[in-house]
């Protein structure tokens, strides 16, 4: 049974910094694209950043320069480091894995992932 479990959620600051982590189990991690998606109310599910197996890294436009995806294959981990965190990055955070042949063009969308974890919240709030 595949399960992914996030840690390192809370309340920052604007301009702080958090890291997400996300262990994976019942799977085997070095041939998984890992990925980070967050949710605010109302809104759908969006793409956060994703980091293939050997080691292309995407972002969305909104993250990029700020957040770095990282994986680590041998404790089977990939965490997301947040940073310059502003009050609209307030969100749902989840990690999810897809297969490791996911085309690059697919990593954005929600579809390619095939497990997802039960998010950890992220308040950046003064």
């Amino acid at each position: 049974q595949v399960q992914l479990a996030e840690s390192g959620g809370g309340l920052v600051q604007p301009g702080g910094s958090l890291r997400l982590s996300c262990e994976v189990s019942g799977r085997t991690f070095s041939s998984t694209t890992m990925g980070w998606f967050r949710e605010t109310p109302g809104k759908e599910r969006e793409f956060v950043a994703a980091a293939r197996r050997f080691g292309g890294t995407y972002y969305a436009e909104s993250v990029r320069g700020r957040f770095i995806i990282s994986r680590d294959n041998s404790k089977n981990m990939v965490h997301l480091q947040m940073n310059s965190l502003r009050s609209e990055d307030t969100a749902v955070y989840y990690c999810a894995a897809a297969p490791g042949s996911t085309i690059v063009s697919s990593l954005w969308g929600t579809a390619a992932y095939d497990s997802w974890g039960q998010g950890t919240q992220v308040t950046v709030s003064s």
